[in-house]
């Protein structure tokens, strides 16, 4: 479905160079869901905005549903659904009515656009709500309407950008519920792009973390995670103990210890089936435990590890905003 080589976008702002993407190699397979995450100006949206044929590539290739992004961007664009961060329909507008408008600039006839208008409605939970103006609706409804009018052409693949961003705990989880359903369901590829780290746990078999523009991580929420170990944290009655428990801890393969004070972190593949036999080799040696903890690793600390800083906490203060960028390209 998409296949990157070396794809890359600049941009100059007061006479500076930035590269937003550097240097991309990508490939995406059918049926894949796949998470673009990273903090907020990581070039995640950049990424698809280019795949989405809006912005030319300043190097590199790309071929999306088989089309040379540069070359043939209609082809693309006849072959792909796209979200952006925006809302699609205008405000003043019917929902129902910017379903046809869109089907019928697809080339539908008048009958099969209202048709296919009826049959998203439906499916997004939009029927009662359709003959109201778009600024009348949630959040929520927004945001599925908007995914409705990507998917009027029932394309093979599907870019969302930032779907969740501005809706609450509630309508999130929903959203996600309508995009599992794409995938799962109708089997649309899905490409998209978040900084929610439980998003891209919950949805996507493969997580693809951006930082600075460039790939740092590329597989699987789970196996990213499981190379990066639990967490085990044990408490204990006096320094003397924590010291001696972390010398113990050293001796697992690959573990990362920690000591402060009375505490012992310990970072380690496997460690919720390590963690029962190191507590029970630590009494045996007259060094009881008083407290312990295992907790699974993030993809937080997957990003933390490979970063140096949490993605929680990471603000675009040291990135580009996207759309000033562009605007000064433009």
């Amino acid at each position: 479905m998409i296949r990157t080589r070396g794809l890359t976008r600049s941009f100059t702002r007061q006479k500076h160079t930035i590269e937003a993407v550097r240097g991309l190699d990508l490939e995406v397979a059918a049926g894949e869901l796949v998470a673009f995450l990273g903090p907020n100006g990581a070039g995640k949206s950049t990424t698809l905005r280019m795949l989405t044929t809006l912005i030319a590539p300043t190097s590199g290739t790309a071929e999306v549903v088989g089309h040379e992004v540069v070359r043939e961007r209609a082809a693309v664009r006849r072959s792909i659904g796209y979200v952006g961060q925006g809302n699609a329909a205008g405000h003043q507008q019917r929902g129902r009515d910017e379903i046809v408008s869109q089907a019928r600039a697809y080339g539908m006839s008048r009958s099969a656009a209202h048709a296919r208008a009826e049959e998203l409605l439906a499916a997004f939970d939009l029927t009662e709500h359709a003959g109201r103006p778009v600024a009348t609706l949630s959040g929520g409804q927004r945001r599925r309407l908007d995914v409705a009018i990507g998917l009027v052409a029932a394309p093979p693949l599907l870019f969302l950008d930032e779907p969740s961003t501005g809706l609450d705990p509630q309508n999130r989880v929903n959203l996600q519920e309508q995009v599992r359903r794409l995938h799962t369901d109708l089997g649309t590829t899905i490409v998209l792009t978040t900084h929610y780290l439980e998003e891209a746990d919950a949805l996507a078999g493969r997580v693809v973390v951006i930082d600075h523009g460039e790939v740092i991580a590329d597989d699987s929420a789970p196996r990213l995670k499981s190379a990066l170990g639990d967490l085990v944290s044990l408490g204990f009655a006096d320094p003397a103990h924590a010291a001696a428990a972390a010398a113990r801890a050293e001796r697992f393969d690959g573990a990362q210890v920690e000591v402060s004070g009375t505490d012992v972190a310990i970072r380690v593949a496997h460690g919720r089936d390590l963690a029962g036999g190191l507590v029970a080799d630590l009494a045996a040696a007259g060094t009881p435990v008083s407290r312990i903890e295992v907790v699974g690793p993030t993809l937080d600390d997957v990003f933390l590890d490979l970063t140096g800083r949490s993605l929680r906490e990471s603000t675009p203060a040291d990135q580009p905003d996207r759309s000033e960028l562009e605007g000064a390209a433009a």
